[in-house]
C-alpha cells in the first residue's frame, strides 16, 4: 500500500519496479487531485480513513509505504493498527522536521526541482500545479501534517514494534536526511538507509536503488541486510 506525498499521487519508475514482485496499490488520498475537499482536522482522522479504505478492499494485513506527507500518514496508521502492518517503509518522511524548518516554496518550480532532485537537469521542468487544486490542497496539507516537532507523537513511536525502514536521499533539499537518526532512536525496530546521489524524490532520482533495498527489507524484515546498528549509505 502506498500513501503519496503532499504533491498528490504520481507514479514513479519505482512503482513499476516494485509491482513486478509485489501487489502494489497506490491510493489518492481524500482532498487531493480533483476529489472533494477534505475537511478533516487531524492526521489521525486521515490515517483512520485510509485504514478503512484498505479494509474495504478486503485486505486485513499489509506492507505500508508512505512518502513525505504520506510518511506521517503511514506512521499514524501503523500506530492505530500495528497488528495490521507487517512492515513500514518511510520514504523521506515528513513526520519529524527541524524546529525552524519552513515548508517548501510550492510557488517556485525551479526551487522545487533543486530540492526534489539531485540532478534537476536530468528531468523536464517541474509541472505547473493547477492553481485551483493547489489553493485547495496546500492549506489541508499544512493543517493535517501538524507541527515540525510533535513530542507527544514522537513519544508514541517508542511503543511501535513494527519493522520500519526509513530512507532519505543524501541531497534531500526539503527535509535534512539526518532526521532519519531521530526515527531510528525512537522506533525500536527501525533501519535507517541513506540513498546516495538522491534528493527528496528518491523514487525518481534512484528508482533501482530504492527498489532493491525496499524489496530486500520487505522480504527479510529482521534479517534485512542492513544492520540497525549503523547508518549505511546505499551506493
Amino acid at each position: 500500500m502506498h500513501l503519496h506525498s503532499a504533491g498528490g499521487l504520481f507514479l514513479s519508475p519505482a512503482h513499476y519496479l516494485l509491482s513486478l514482485t509485489n501487489r502494489l496499490i497506490a491510493f489518492e488520498m481524500p482532498g487531493f487531485g480533483h476529489s472533494a475537499p477534505n475537511n478533516q482536522e487531524t492526521m489521525d482522522e486521515l490515517a483512520a480513513t485510509m485504514g478503512r479504505a484498505i479494509t474495504n478492499l478486503g485486505i486485513d494485513t499489509f506492507n505500508l509505504w508512505g512518502t513525505s506527507f504520506g510518511g506521517k500518514t503511514a506512521l499514524t496508521l501503523a500506530l492505530q493498527a500495528p497488528e495490521r502492518v507487517q512492515a513500514l517503509v518511510l520514504e523521506a518522511p515528513a513526520a519529524i522536521r527541524p524546529d525552524e524548518a519552513a515548508p517548501p516554496a510550492v510557488d517556485d518550480p525551479e526551487a522545487l526541482m533543486r530540492a526534489f532532485h539531485a540532478h534537476p537537469e536530468r528531468f523536464a521542468s517541474a509541472p505547473t500545479p493547477d492553481p485551483e487544486v493547489q489553493a485547495r490542497t496546500w492549506p489541508m496539507v499544512m493543517r493535517l501534517i501538524g507541527p515540525n516537532r510533535d513530542h507527544a507523537f514522537e513519544e508514541r513511536l517508542k511503543a511501535l514494534s513494527v519493522p520500519v525502514l526509513v530512507l532519505f536521499g543524501t541531497h534531500d533539499g526539503v527535509i535534512p536526511p539526518e532526521m532519519g537518526r531521530i526515527y531510528k532512536s525512537l522506533l525500536p525496530n527501525c533501519h535507517f538507509v541513506l540513498i546516495y546521489d538522491a534528493a527528496h524524490a528518491l523514487t525518481d532520482d534512484r528508482p533501482e536503488a530504492f527498489t532493491e533495498v525496499v524489496s530486500d527489507f520487505l522480504e527479510r524484515h529482521e534479517q534485512f541486510a542492513v544492520s540497525r546498528r549503523s547508518t549505511v549509505i546505499y551506493p
